[in-house]
C-alpha cells in the first residue's frame, strides 16, 4: 500500500540518514526548514507547526530578516523625514560610531538578546558614558520595532530591563555670584547671551536663532519661536524649536532690560530679522566661536567643570525657589510634560522649610501666640495646637 500523501510539504530522507521537511509558504515558493530533523515524525510535526503558523497569519519569510543592520538603520534614518535635522545628526552619530562597528554586519534575523547584553557591556566597559549607551539602545530598540511592524524578525530582541533608562549625573549649580562673574569674563558681545541662557532658561539653539524682533525691551519679553542647529558639515539650519511648548514668550528679569537695550544698540543689526547673537565677524552665533571665551569664563568664577546649558539648569532651579508652580515651571522652560519640572520642584529642599513655616505661621496666627522655645518653633514636648502628646 503508498504511503499516504501529505496535504501540506514535503518530508524526504537526506544520505545523512535525517529528514528534511520543505513547504510552500503564502506566495508559492517553496521553502525548506532552518534544520534537519533525527525522526521523520519530528519533521512531520514541525510542517504542521509551520501550517498552523501560516493560517494565523505570523507566517514570516525567513528570508526577509537576511539584510543587515547597518543598511536597515541607514534606511530607518532616512525614511523619518519629519525628524529635526539635530535628532538626524543624533541619530546618524549613534548608529555610525556605537551600533554599526559591532552589530552592523549582523543580519536582522541573527540579533539576540544575550548579544545585544555583550554589546552594551562592552560599550560601558571601553568608557562610553552610561547616558550615551542609553540613547543608543533606544535607537536601537526602535529600529527593530520597526522590523517587527515590517514582518522582517518576529521578536524584537531589545529585551534588557533598564537598559534605555538615562541616569545623568548630577549637573552643578551655580550661585548667583558665580554667574554674574561669567557674565562679567566673557566679551561684551556675549553677556547678555550668558543672561538670557540664565535667568531666561533659553537654550543654545534658541538663543542663536534669536532676532531683533523677538527681544520687546518695552515689555521685557523675549519670544521663542525657531531654533537654529548646526550640522557636522558647518551649516546652520533653522527650523521650529524642540516641540510646539517650546514656542513661548519669557519675561526678562527688570534689572537686566538696560542689558537688552545697550546689546541691541551695539551689536545687533537695525533690521527686525538681524541676528540678536553674532560673533566678531558678525557671522552667525557658533559655538565654535565661543567656546574659548566660555572656557576662561567658568575658569575666573570657579566653577572648571560647568556646561554653558547648565545655565539653564541653574535658572530653573533658581525659579523653582522663588516658588514658582508646576505650570510656571513647564511654561517658561518650554516643556509639555511635567517630568522635567517635578525634577527641578524635587530638588529645592528649602521650598518644604518655607512651607512647614508658612503653615505654622497660619496656626500661631490663629492662635494670636508666638512659638515657644528659643529656637522659633513649636514646644518639642507638645502638638502645634497645645495638646500634649502621648
Amino acid at each position: 500500500m503508498a504511503a499516504k500523501r501529505r496535504h501540506f510539504g514535503r518530508v524526504r530522507k537526506l544520505p545523512s540518514g535525517r529528514w528534511q521537511a520543505r513547504y510552500p509558504g503564502p506566495d508559492g515558493d517553496l521553502r525548506p526548514a532552518d534544520t534537519t530533523f533525527e525522526r521523520k515524525r519530528d519533521a512531520e510535526l514541525w510542517l504542521s507547526a509551520k501550517e498552523s503558523e501560516i493560517a494565523r497569519g505570523d507566517w514570516l519569510d525567513p528570508s526577509a530578516g537576511k539584510v543587515t543592520l547597518h543598511d536597515y538603520g541607514n534606511s530607518w534614518i532616512r525614511e523619518r523625514p519629519k525628524l529635526r535635522p539635530k535628532t538626524v545628526v543624533l541619530y546618524e552619530g549613534l548608529h555610525r560610531l556605537h551600533i554599526t562597528p559591532a552589530l552592523g554586519k549582523l543580519n536582522l534575523a541573527d540579533i539576540t538578546t544575550p548579544r545585544l547584553r555583550k554589546w552594551r557591556r562592552d560599550l560601558l566597559d571601553a568608557g562610553v558614558g552610561p547616558v550615551t549607551v542609553a540613547k543608543a539602545y533606544r535607537l536601537l530598540r526602535s529600529m527593530l520595532n520597526t522590523a517587527v511592524s515590517d514582518r522582517l524578525i518576529s521578536r524584537n530582541p531589545c529585551q534588557i530591563d533598564g537598559a534605555g533608562v538615562e541616569k545623568s549625573p548630577e549637573r552643578p549649580i551655580a550661585t548667583v555670584a558665580q554667574v554674574l562673574t561669567i557674565v562679567d569674563a566673557v566679551p561684551e558681545r556675549y553677556r547678555l547671551l550668558v543672561l538670557l541662557a540664565c535667568f531666561n532658561s533659553l537654550r543654545w539653539g534658541e538663543l542663536a536663532a534669536l532676532a531683533r524682533r523677538h527681544v520687546d525691551t518695552t515689555d521685557g519679553i523675549v519670544t521663542v519661536e525657531r531654533s537654529v542647529v548646526e550640522l557636522p558639515t558647518g551649516e546652520l539650519v533653522f527650523g521650529p524649536p524642540k516641540s510646539a511648548a517650546s514656542v513661548r514668550a519669557v519675561t526678562i528679569p527688570l534689572v537686566f532690560i538696560p542689558d537688552a537695550v545697550w546689546h541691541l544698540a551695539e551689536f545687533t543689526g537695525s533690521r527686525p530679522d538681524s541676528l540678536l547673537f553674532v560673533g566678531p565677524k558678525d557671522g552667525p552665533l557658533r559655538r565654535s566661536n565661543f567656546q574659548e571665551h566660555w572656557r576662561t569664563a567658568i575658569e575666573k568664577a570657579g566653577v572648571p567643570g560647568l556646561h554653558f546649558h547648565d545655565l539653564r539648569h541653574t535658572g530653573n532651579t533658581w525659579a523653582a525657589e522663588t516658588g514658582a508652580t508646576l505650570r510656571d515651571l513647564m511654561d517658561r522652560m518650554g516643556h509639555s510634560t511635567t517630568r522635567a519640572a517635578l525634577i527641578y520642584l524635587h530638588k529645592t529642599a528649602g521650598r518644604d522649610r518655607k512651607i512647614a513655616d508658612a503653615l505654622g505661621k497660619l496656626v500661631e496666627d490663629a492662635r494670636g501666640t508666638e512659638p515657644e522655645g528659643t529656637d522659633g518653633h513649636a514646644n518639642p514636648e507638645g502638638h502645634a495646637g497645645g495638646t500634649p502628646t502621648e
